[in-house]
């Protein structure tokens, strides 16, 4: 896959093209079966269509309402590295900002075609591009006949608990409710980040964690501990590593500061320094075990981590697939 992160006004790629468009943020099982029938949708069009998608960064509403918070389960470039399998031959992560925002579907619909050779274009039955979203549907189809392409209306992807949406996704993890993300996003929820020096208060009580940064914008799941698999891409062995990760602000230590802290299981083995920071780590969240909570001194604290660990290790040995990693964010 060619990946152009750039001004599609710079941009020539020979089609003919088949397209769709959006934020894809998660990258959710709607969006995967959007990007399958693109595949069924170039080979009914001609056995040389190009299979294209087109996101944005920043997020559209970061550029038009900035006043909202808002916060990505994806970068773009995980969301094109996680599609890519699907058989993508081009994924465009076009610059987003008032002037582009501004362009009427006309001049939208004609960079298109004139930049990707776009000839047809894949979405679902609420899409709308252009100036104030003035190019619904309707809009595009008489678009199209003017400028020579199709489009093709597929209705959303819904699985037993109706359609899913990345904003239910952000809910189920702003809940802490891992699993319900993990049904809809068709694998665990993950974040990549660098790990930085804490306390290190976990190797003095002989837990001894990773602390890790991720990108401002991340979401990151609600205050508690989890059963997680944790991804070093530098380290001596390529597979995910067992591990526990607290969330939230270690009320045990007064701790004030929200963080991130795993801890890995089995670490560091033999070649391994043991030293991470600095290093890039992703981490996916498998399970939530209990709330944060203070406790009544580090003892207690402890003997709770330990239990913590034996069930971690417990709920990763029966997992039946180990997720695959975008690291790096």
């Amino acid at each position: 896959m060619r990946i152009w992160h750039g001004d599609l006004r710079s941009l020539r790629f020979s089609g003919p093209t088949v397209l769709t468009i959006g934020n894809f943020d998660g990258v959710h099982l709607g969006h995967q079966a959007l990007v399958r029938v693109l595949q069924d949708e170039a080979a009914a069009y001609t056995p040389a269509a190009r299979i294209a998608l087109l996101t944005f960064d920043p997020h559209p509403l970061a550029v038009l309402q900035p006043h909202l918070p808002l916060r990505l389960l994806t970068s773009p470039q995980e969301r094109l590295r996680l599609l890519e399998p699907l058989g993508l031959d081009l994924g465009v992560i076009q610059p987003f900002d008032m002037d582009f925002a501004s362009l009427t579907p006309h001049q939208f619909m004609t960079v298109l075609v004139e930049h990707l050779e776009l000839a047809r274009l894949v979405t679902g039955p609420d899409f709308a591009l252009g100036r104030g979203r003035s190019g619904n549907i309707d809009v595009l189809r008489a678009l199209g006949a003017e400028l020579g392409y199709d489009v093709s209306v597929i209705e959303p992807y819904a699985s037993d608990g109706g359609e899913i949406r990345s904003h239910q996704i952000r809910q189920c993890l702003l809940s802490g409710a891992v699993t319900d993300a993990r049904q809809m996003l068709g694998r665990p929820y993950s974040i990549a980040g660098t790990v930085e020096e804490g306390a290190r208060r976990g190797r003095i009580i002989g837990v001894p964690t990773a602390n890790l940064r991720p990108d401002l914008q991340r979401l990151i799941p609600a205050d508690g501990v989890y059963a997680t698999w944790a991804f070093l891409p530098h380290s001596c062995t390529d597979r995910p590593r067992a591990s526990v990760t607290n969330v939230g602000v270690r009320p045990t230590v007064d701790g004030r500061q929200r963080r991130i802290e795993t801890h890995l299981l089995d670490f560091p083995v033999a070649g391994e320094s043991g030293d991470l920071y600095g290093q890039k780590m992703t981490v996916s969240f498998v399970a939530r075990l209990r709330d944060e909570q203070r406790f009544d001194g580090l003892d207690a604290l402890v003997a709770q981590i330990r239990r913590d660990i034996s069930i971690a290790r417990s709920l990763l040995r029966e997992e039946s697939s180990i997720p695959n990693f975008i690291s790096g964010g």
